[in-house]
């Protein structure tokens, strides 16, 4: 008997030691400005999914969604924006480490998620606004499950909000040209995540979050949108701290001389003009991507005719400095000046987009390979390359390790933080440099695009598939987490799990190295960067 009292008793322990979710007609709710909001409980984290923060008639203005009576259930991911070409083939095991979860498209897709501990205690907790990666083209809030709130809402005791808006040409065709209903169509991608901030700003006391105390940060190119709203004049004020993680570059924003080509030939391509222009509308969303495709062709090369170069990476949909929404390019003083008091944590990883990905013949190249390779890259200056990337990189020892080290990104992070942590009187600015290598696939995937994502949202075992799940992984995970938090809640990310963490300076060059043994270094890269500089 005895026996069977002490077998019960574990029993119970051990199912208490499971997630439970609440849900019910009751469970969760709350307000919010237009209206009541249901959503769920698991683990003691109310979770709430696909709440509208705006609606917009394609190409026009988002506003506000039009209020609801009853309560509104928020318990199923909302609908992403469309995809200019939908995935129809994936590569098995790139596809097994990233885990996509693709979602159903919808233009009417401005929608968020919030996660948080507590609804109804009267706490003002920080609130982490998550923008998604993808460029300015795909992605959305629930793209990869690295993006899930739950964990880092629990752990940190902070508000985690994602958000869905408009993206490709839906977000960015310019039809300003065309009548003041179209005023921002230029930006609206950039004007529904300032609408999704205003509604953060008036709802999220409701969920237990500081609307005077929010986060925004993103991952390439939701990174790229964290620096374009810290130049944008009405976004000013819906937030006070900022994280770019390997989204920063050194071009600037499309002008509107270039996007107005683009909507002209656009509208051209669809047979319509001023005096039809309100028929795009109803263009079917595949006619209206190869028509936008084709004059992006046309436009691009009546540039290089004329000896015009785009910022960037070629021309394509994207932020653009209209005037209005985006009177400033990026790094112009008067861009850096709206964001002179908001602390950035920015960042890379140091393998990025690795060339020894393109191939499994290159993923397991010998040396003979790698430095043939790279000598049709680099030429006469293949020493002085392999010369920095063994300073910057001294312990790596696979041959792919010498071409795989990431110039693309970081020379933007690197730059952006000179530039702002230059500003006389300014918020500070802390730098990291993700180095973990996943042991995910023998180790091929190294630390790729996004393989910090994990560990910012503590979702090691959600993501066991690129991290491999070990303790090692979940250790790193619970210093990296740690530090987006403490820099949410305060705009320092030091605490106890890391070295101490010094503000960066263009003279000084400390990074914080990430890893399983993390550590300080000031300039690591220096002549890695100064090789790069000199041989593009």
């Amino acid at each position: 008997m005895q026996k069977l009292y002490v077998l019960l008793i574990f029993l119970l322990m051990a199912v208490g030691t499971h997630a439970q979710v609440q849900t019910g007609r009751d469970v969760a709710v709350t307000d919010t400005k237009s209206g009541k909001v249901r959503g769920f409980i698991r683990d003691g984290i109310y979770t709430y999914k696909g709440i509208p923060y705006g609606r917009a008639a394609r190409f026009e203005t988002a506003t506000p969604p039009e209020p609801w009576q009853e309560t509104r259930s928020s318990m199923a991911w909302g609908p992403v924006a469309p995809l200019m070409t939908p995935t129809t083939t994936v590569n098995d095991e790139s596809e097994f480490v990233f885990d996509h979860d693709w979602g159903y498209p919808n233009e009417d897709c401005l929608v968020l998620n919030v996660w948080t501990p507590a609804i109804d205690d009267g706490k003002k907790r920080p609130v982490m606004v998550w923008l998604h990666g993808g460029g300015f083209t795909a992605g959305s809030s629930q793209e990869l499950p690295s993006y899930h709130g739950e964990n880092l809402a629990k752990n940190g005791d902070v508000v985690v909000v994602s958000i869905n808006h408009r993206l490709n040409i839906l977000g960015f065709l310019d039809l300003s040209a065309y009548g003041e209903q179209y005023a921002t169509s230029a930006n609206n991608s950039m004007v529904d995540a300032r609408l999704a901030l205003e509604w953060v700003r008036d709802n999220i006391a409701n969920f237990g979050g500081d609307p005077d105390n929010v986060l925004i940060f993103g991952q390439s190119g939701g990174g790229a949108k964290v620096n374009t709203l810290m130049a944008m004049p009405s976004a000013q004020g819906l937030f006070h701290k900022a994280v770019n993680q390997s989204g920063a570059f050194r071009g600037g924003f499309l002008t509107r001389e270039t996007t107005r080509a683009l909507g002209a030939e656009t509208v051209a391509q669809l047979g319509l003009d001023a005096g039809s222009i309100d028929r795009i509308q109803s263009v079917p969303f595949d006619t209206l991507v190869a028509a936008g495709q084709r004059a992006i062709q046309v436009v691009s090369k009546r540039l290089a005719d004329g000896g015009e170069t785009v910022p960037g990476f070629g021309l394509s949909w994207g932020p653009s400095v209209d005037g209005e929404v985006l009177p400033y390019q990026m790094y112009a003083p008067e861009a850096l000046a709206l964001s002179k008091d908001i602390p950035l944590l920015i960042g890379t990883v140091k393998n990025e987009f690795m060339p020894s990905l393109r191939s499994r013949e290159m993923s397991y190249a010998e040396e003979e390979a790698v430095l043939e390779y790279l000598g049709n890259q680099y030429g006469e200056n293949l020493e002085n390359y392999l010369a920095a990337v063994k300073e910057a990189y001294p312990d790596d020892t696979r041959p792919t390790d010498l071409m795989d080290v990431d110039m693309l990104f970081r020379p933007g992070a690197v730059h952006q933080a000179n530039l702002k942590s230059a500003i006389p009187g300014g918020a500070p600015v802390y730098m990291y440099l993700f180095t973990w290598q996943s042991p995910v696939m023998d180790g091929r995937f190294k630390a790729m695009h996004c393989m910090e994502l994990p560990f910012v949202f503590d979702n090691i075992d959600r993501c066991d598939q690129m991290t491999g799940g070990g303790e090692e992984a979940h250790a790193l995970a619970e210093d990296v987490s740690q530090a987006w938090i403490n820099f949410a809640r305060t705009g320092d990310p030091n605490h106890p799990g890391l070295p101490q963490w010094p503000k960066y300076t263009e003279a000084e060059g400390a990074n914080m190295i990430l890893d399983t043994q993390s550590e300080v270094r000031n300039h690591p890269d220096q002549a890695l960067l100064d090789f790069t500089s000199q041989n593009q």
